[in-house]
């Protein structure tokens, strides 16, 4: 067992680049990506254009923490194979090592000799150069594959701080985003909200259908500024307002049996909402039950309906450029033992919020998927 301990304690300490595999690769990536991000958020608020550079700084950092949290659960993943393939070679690799400590243990001449002498020690050296290949490259794997386990779990390890500092980061730029976001006097109006008019238009309407209808109906006294240009020829192109994955598609029940016209995204807490194209801000606020909504209109008779934000940016009238954040997700982001526990475990599902999209032409509701890019034939 000592000599066993002895040979496993020397193949950990080869070094080897080619045992760092993809998973390991990526998740270094990522943490670099979160560097990048501290650096962005640190030059980001002598930014002329403090919105734009704190926007890309926020998605930077998501990038990064999603990129980080896909690189642990490939490391957490292949991890698991190498030790689960180990165990299952433990006895092959005991006869291996035997093996190769009997053919360099520094035996004396005599101890190589065959009993059938000259002819059978010649016989046995042949078989011993044949087989000596195999065992080498048996070592050379076992070595490769006990040497990344020791790289994925040292990388898992030294995970927790990296992903800290991003969550921080990230919330550090999410609160200097806002603030740069209510100080921002640099938007042309189209027109002036009526206050009064929305209130007995929510008070009025009991569906969403029947708010963003009735708003249709709403024709605001313009400031001066032309309608936006026909994005007609950007249909299907558009990219989703939120980093998410697709829960329910246009007319798929949920749990309770309700199905709507619009997507459903599964979003994580605290992600940055941004709009797609160019649009004038046609409401925001609380809206029935679909907590904060924002509603976009990007071309006449065309409406963007996101609902579900627990914070909404802009004012009514205001006309944002693409891009532009317009809300947050809700939620707390998840401590690190969790995030850790989610990707040991292979899954790192923590989209724990939902954002409701619906698009609206004239007062027909339309299929989303029409408009934004959402791979539905994947």
């Amino acid at each position: 067992m000592r000599l066993i301990a002895l040979f496993l304690s020397f193949v950990l300490g080869v070094a080897s680049a080619q045992a760092e595999t993809d998973a390991a690769e990526t998740a270094r990536a990522a943490a670099e990506k979160l560097e990048q991000a501290s650096l962005s958020l640190q030059s980001a608020s002598t930014s002329r254009n403090r919105v734009k550079a704190l926007t890309q700084t926020v998605q930077a950092y998501e990038d990064g923490l999603a990129a980080m949290r896909e690189g642990l659960r490939r490391a957490a993943i292949r991890e698991q194979q190498l030790k689960q393939h180990l165990q299952s070679q433990e006895e092959d690799i005991a006869r291996l090592i035997g093996v190769l400590q009997s053919l360099g243990g520094g035996s004396s001449p005599t101890v190589l000799l065959h009993p059938d002498g000259p002819e059978g020690t010649a016989r046995a050296g042949m078989i011993l150069a044949d087989v000596t290949p195999a065992l080498e490259a048996e070592a050379a794997t076992l070595r490769s594959n006990l040497q990344e386990v020791q790289i994925l779990s040292e990388l898992q390890q030294g995970a927790a701080d990296t992903l800290q500092s991003g969550l921080d980061g990230a919330q550090a730029a999410r609160i200097a985003l806002s603030k740069a976001v209510s100080e921002r006097t640099d938007l042309p109006k189209r027109f002036t909200e009526d206050p009064v008019q929305t209130a007995l238009l929510i008070a009025s309407t009991e569906t969403l259908e029947g708010f963003a209808s009735g708003l249709t109906e709403m024709a605001p006294e313009p400031e001066g500024l032309a309608s936006l240009p026909d994005i007609s020829h950007r249909k299907g192109q558009l990219p989703l307002p939120v980093q998410s994955e697709i829960l329910r598609r246009p007319g798929e029940a949920d749990a309770a049996g309700l199905v709507r016209p619009g997507l459903v995204l599964a979003a994580r807490p605290n992600a940055l909402v941004t709009s797609p194209t160019a649009a004038t801000i046609r409401y925001r606020g609380p809206l029935l039950d679909f907590g904060n909504v924002i509603i976009l209109e990007p071309q006449q008779d065309l409406l963007f309906v996101f609902a579900g934000l627990a914070t909404v940016y802009g004012d009514v009238g205001e006309v944002v450029p693409s891009g532009t954040p317009v809300g947050l997700m809700g939620g707390n982001d998840p401590e690190i033992g969790a995030i850790l526990s989610q990707v040991s475990e292979g899954s790192g599902q923590d989209r724990s919020e939902t954002l409701y999209i619906e698009v609206r032409q004239g007062k027909t509701s339309v299929n989303p998927e029409d408009w934004f890019q959402t791979n539905k034939d994947g």
